[in-house]
């Protein structure tokens, strides 16, 4: 099956303001794309990539005064098959992981394991290790933190997620990420497009994040704010929270003033021959955003909120 994903986005700027740009695709995956996932800017604004640490494409700018758009519109080829679940998957030893998985298992800005780390051993230290344990942490977070718009503020870590109960889907992803490391269980934060395939709609399109774990030799995705397995994941970015991988860091003050996001399933009818003519007008969808987002703080990030 094939999947349109892209967004619009409009960013106002009181005055020069250079931001990081992380709104492409994962660059490792191997799916078909038709078109182009690279970040198009309304007035043009030189765009320079480069990739992090982590293997993530980034884009380094200078938004210019006054307002810019951004979008990006592509065409995804997608098995159509589910998240997989694998009881079977096993927990690994510290000893046993790969070294590339190590830094996973680490406190970091918005995961502060090491404060729950009593708490996690005190909720599912009885738990079997492996997926069961991962499982049962993910349906605690799922029963636990009520989900809102309101509740996502750009400062929230997991241990307030904890406090509060309350959050958006990237505090679902670091609150369960923070206690899988807590029991040592290497998991790192993802954020990227989700479509509602065999889904009841949340409503207007969002950017999505969620968590993958490493398990039996492999990461899987878990989604603590859906908390079942899902049709039309599809990664962008990945880190050790959101701070690695926010949509947007702006150094300076913005207004994010508009944004549009979709993940639709293309009509099975449509011949692959067309898919260039179906691009060539983005697609009529809700808005998320409407002029409401308050002016942005100095390095203040976009990261994903309401799915």
């Amino acid at each position: 099956m094939f999947i349109r994903v892209g967004f619009e986005a409009k960013v106002d700027c009181p005055n020069p303001t250079p931001m990081l740009l992380a709104l492409r695709l994962d660059p490792a995956g191997d799916r078909k794309v038709v078109g182009s996932d690279a970040v198009r800017l309304v007035p043009e604004v030189p765009l320079e990539e480069y990739y992090d640490t982590f293997g993530n494409r980034f884009g380094r700018v200078t938004m210019p005064v006054g307002q810019t758009m951004l979008w990006s519109d592509c065409i995804v080829e997608d098995s159509g098959a589910s998240d997989v679940y694998d009881w079977q998957a096993t927990q690994h030893e510290i000893v046993d992981l790969p070294k590339e998985t190590l830094q996973f298992l680490m406190p970091s800005r918005y995961c502060e394991s090491d404060s729950l780390m009593a708490t996690a051993w005190g909720l599912f230290g009885n738990t079997p290790p492996g997926w069961a344990r991962a499982q049962e942490i993910s349906n605690w977070v799922h029963n636990n933190v009520l989900f809102g718009y309101p509740f996502g503020r750009p400062s929230k870590t997991a241990v307030d997620v904890f406090r509060e109960g309350t959050g958006v889907c990237r505090d679902f992803a670091h609150l369960f990420i923070t206690l899988c490391r807590a029991m040592n269980i290497p998991a790192r934060y993802v954020s990227g497009y989700l479509s509602d395939i065999g889904a009841n709609p949340d409503g207007a399109g969002d950017f999505c994040a969620w968590a993958e774990v490493y398990l039996g030799g492999r990461w899987f995705a878990f989604d603590a704010r859906h908390n079942t397995p899902r049709i039309g994941r599809i990664p962008m970015v990945r880190g050790r929270d959101a701070a690695d991988v926010a949509m947007i860091t702006a150094f300076g003050f913005y207004d994010l003033s508009y944004l549009k996001v979709w993940t639709e399933p293309v009509d099975e009818t449509i011949p692959e021959q067309q898919f260039d003519d179906l691009l060539a007008e983005r697609p009529d969808v809700e808005a998320l955003v409407l002029n409401v987002i308050p002016d942005r703080t100095i390095r203040d990030s976009f990261v994903p909120g309401p799915t």
